[in-house]
């Protein structure tokens, strides 16, 4: 029965490898990403193949995988390299909550695991009612405005502004969020940020760290209330830039500490 499905998978991205190990899968697994950091023994047992928009393409064909798995058009030239080379291949394209739970559905459905993967995103979706739940007991929500890369300045896509959302905040720039490629979502002009005037600034710099500093000294935005009272957090890469179950899980929860504790304290007279 096991033949009926791919038995050498290559992950391009993160999440694949996050959501084979999590439903009993990772021996399927024969290669993995260099940015793999969940789950941790991946990066022990898997030998790492590609980048985001690169990948090593010889030492990916002599693993002899029968399945790639890769998220975005960024990945088009990758895909293309293995195409050629007779390797199905599958890219997602989730930008979205929803998108993430159908995508652990599907990716169980082609490795035969199609209960567990239905039973893993249950729990997600449970658990996000919960932050939910949780969020909605708050007595305030903030505007909160999320930078995805400082330079240019890029805003949070689709699936951090809906979390934003769960975790009890107000996305500063939902009509950003819906674009789903980063280009579309720079802001041009800094100053409308402080327009905008978030309450919270949370960040995540693909793997850079985050320096608040730095943001508290951009021209004009010593007016942000979220400046004036230190309100500047880092939420980590690994748990929200990617699209697959950290974010639902870790991600979310990083995110409505953040804004719980915003909530908690008493709002400053201005």
């Amino acid at each position: 029965m096991d033949d009926l499905y791919p038995r050498r998978i290559v992950c391009l991205t993160e999440e694949p490898t996050e959501v084979l190990y999590a439903l009993g899968e990772q021996r399927r697994i024969v290669g993995i990403s260099g940015f793999t950091v969940r789950p941790p023994q991946a990066r022990k047992e898997k030998p790492k193949v590609s980048a985001f928009t690169s990948a090593k393409i010889g030492e990916i064909l002599r693993l002899e995988p029968d399945l790639a798995i890769g998220f975005s058009d960024i990945q088009a030239d990758i895909a293309q390299a293995l195409i050629k080379a007779g390797v199905e291949v599958w890219i997602s394209n989730h930008r979205s909550v929803e998108g993430i739970l159908g995508y652990i559905r599907r990716l169980g459905a082609m490795v035969g695991a199609a209960e567990r993967a239905e039973a893993y995103a249950q729990r997600a979706e449970a658990h996000l009612e919960a932050v939910r739940a949780a969020a909605s007991a708050l007595p305030r929500r903030p505007r909160v405005y999320f930078e995805e890369w400082d330079a240019p300045m890029i805003s949070g896509i689709r699936w951090v502004a809906e979390l934003i959302r769960i975790a009890g905040g107000d996305d500063a720039f939902p009509e950003l969020a819906a674009r789903p490629l980063a280009r579309d979502r720079i802001l041009a002009d800094p100053a409308e940020v402080v327009r905008r005037s978030p309450d919270l600034i949370l960040a995540s710099w693909c793997g850079k760290k985050f320096r608040p500093e730095q943001v508290a000294a951009r021209p004009g935005w010593d007016a942000i209330p979220a400046v004036r009272d230190g309100e500047l957090h880092e939420i980590r890469s690994p748990i929200i830039l990617q699209p697959g179950p950290a974010a639902l899980f870790d991600g979310v929860d990083a995110l409505h500490r953040a804004i719980a504790a915003w909530a908690a304290r008493e709002a400053p007279r201005r």
